[in-house]
């Protein structure tokens, strides 16, 4: 049965506490509950207008997150660091952290407007992704560091064991790194052709709103493509 909780204006100076089936549900995932206006606001989507919402524990989430999946792959892989690049943005993505929260169960419990629920929004990608990593922040500030760096741990096992991240063609490697970092998508053209035409070569430019470009010559124009993502990954990734 999926769980509705009635939102009603919180008082001012007053937090209501955590409702009982949430708090349930966060101990048996593994979180620390103790100050209940936190794990409120984790849970807390924009369209409740409340003045919190889970924005800025998303984004210390979303550093927490990437140091410690950082030092997993330092510990456990001798890869160069574009190899390493390529996992953890793979890791980290929204996709990846949506896939952990949908398998924890947090769409039921996300606290939210009226009509966002109704539209589905409870189901979508970037806020089960948020929310995620709004979680993460909560259990940095109530527990620290090390038990939120192990339930990380947990949580992702089996997302890092698998294959995320592992020879993944670069142009595909670029696409999720730009979606997972909330980019547009990358944008490629052909600056340059040049030779006679059974031995012509092609520069491509691959570009990213607002982060950067980079150039790569190939014999074909999908050669170009690649390299210049794979050039891109090594350069911003």
């Amino acid at each position: 049965m999926v769980h509705v909780r009635a939102l009603e204006p919180d008082v001012p100076g007053h937090m209501s506490p955590l409702d009982p089936e949430t708090r349930q549900w966060l101990e048996s995932a593994g979180f620390a509950i103790g100050n209940d206006a936190l794990w409120r606001e984790a849970l807390t989507h924009g369209s409740t207008g409340e003045q919190r919402d889970y924005d800025r524990l998303e984004f210390l989430g979303d550093r927490v997150l990437g140091l410690t999946i950082a030092d997993w792959l330092y510990d456990t892989s001798e890869n160069a660091e574009g190899k390493l690049a390529q996992r953890l943005n793979a890791l980290v993505s929204k996709t990846a952290c949506a896939q952990i929260a949908a398998r924890l169960g947090a769409s039921q419990h996300i606290r939210m407007g009226k009509q966002a629920r109704e539209d589905g929004a409870q189901n979508s990608e970037n806020v089960l992704g948020d929310i995620m990593e709004s979680l993460l922040g909560a259990s940095f500030l109530e527990s620290g560091f090390d038990a939120t760096r192990d339930l990380i741990r947990a949580f992702w096992k089996d997302t890092f064991e698998g294959s995320a991240g592992r020879r993944k063609h670069p142009k595909s490697a670029l696409q999720e790194w730009a979606a997972g970092n909330q980019r547009r998508p990358p944008e490629y053209r052909v600056t340059e052709t040049s030779g006679p035409d059974h031995n012509r070569s092609y520069t491509v430019e691959v570009s990213v709103h607002k982060v950067g470009a980079v150039e790569a010559t190939a014999s074909g124009k999908q050669d170009a493509e690649t390299e210049a993502a794979r050039l891109f990954m090594e350069r911003y990734g």
